[in-house]
């Protein structure tokens, strides 16, 4: 893949993050296409959530450290919540960032500490793992480095298995050519095989056989979920580029226009678009409107430039 290619590749999946992340955000109040489309249309701006920036927080520590540090990580997490706590944290993440301050003990083993000492479960490591997936996409390890960067929020299995999946995801989608017919059922025997889960592959197999069975996306919500905890949510977001992989708009829509966590939806979704189709295929119009898109871009073109910085040039 050409190196021009690659790079909006990266580029479109930090910008369909944050698209997703915020017309998501608005389709909790416009539930109906139509005038969700109106509403974008009318706003001069849309606002992402912390979904957005925490992915950015994510990909900001990658570029600085070349690596992941899970202290950087979790450092750079709380400054983003500490100037910007509006954007909608749920409380785990600032729950681990007092524990942190407070008693000076790591992220991770704050996290583990959450929900009786079983850690989080929900989807937020997976809807920003995207900087993940982009950096190290053709790596093997790549499951484990994505559950690392997982752990330092949310310590559960199933939490850090469905941030991997979900990197894992985003990774099989910058390998992908999009002008070629996808193979969607290889893409999800790979995740499937995967997964370390239980109710991550059980999830996944049935996205597997909804996607076979060319089940509409009503279907698809009710029988997989879509709520906060990652093993409903991912495999919905999944669903909903497998079954739209070849139109943003469409992805976007059928994973924000189907209820339950509607912003991370769009976000995790979105995500997997924006790394297949690449940044010329999301609509300008949306792009435009986007709040801090440049910097979202750059960070992007930095993942990549980085990622292409390791590389062997004998390769």
């Amino acid at each position: 893949m050409k190196g021009n290619t690659l790079r909006k590749k990266f580029e479109g999946a930090m910008l369909g993050c944050a698209l997703g992340d915020a017309i998501g955000e608005l389709a909790f109040k416009y539930r109906h296409r139509k005038t969700l489309e109106n509403k974008i249309d009318a706003l001069d701006l849309l606002v992402f959530t912390d979904d957005t920036a925490m992915a950015i927080a994510l990909a900001e520590s990658l570029i600085k450290m070349k690596a992941i540090d899970q202290e950087d990580i979790g450092n750079t997490f709380a400054k983003h919540y500490l100037k910007e706590p509006w954007r909608g944290y749920a409380a785990g993440p600032p729950t681990i960032f007092a524990m942190v301050a407070d008693s000076k003990i790591s992220y991770v083993d704050a996290a583990k500490r959450l929900y009786g000492g079983e850690g989080s479960f929900g989807n937020g490591a997976a809807m920003r793992i995207v900087p993940v997936g982009l950096r190290f996409y053709d790596l093997e390890d790549l499951y484990n480095k994505a559950a690392a960067t997982a752990e330092v929020t949310h310590a559960h299995p199933v939490g850090k298995d469905g941030a991997a999946i979900q990197a894992l995801a985003i990774a099989q989608a910058v390998k992908a050519e999009p002008h070629e017919n996808l193979d969607q059922e290889a893409f999800l025997d790979m995740l499937i095989s995967s997964a370390r889960t239980r109710e991550i592959r059980k999830k996944l197999t049935l996205v597997d056989k909804l996607i076979r069975d060319n089940a509409p996306p009503q279907k698809a919500a009710r029988e997989l979920g879509k709520s906060v905890a990652v093993h409903e949510s991912m495999p919905f977001s999944l669903y909903s580029f497998l079954k739209n992989h070849q139109s943003f708009e469409e992805c976007l829509f059928c994973a924000v226009l189907h209820g339950g966590d509607r912003d991370t939806l769009g976000a995790m979704a979105c995500s997997i678009s924006g790394a297949y189709l690449g940044v010329n295929k999301i609509p300008e119009k949306w792009l435009t409107k986007l709040e801090r898109r440049e910097y979202i871009m750059d960070l992007g073109k930095k993942l990549f430039l980085s990622k292409i910085s390791t590389q062997d040039p004998k390769k």
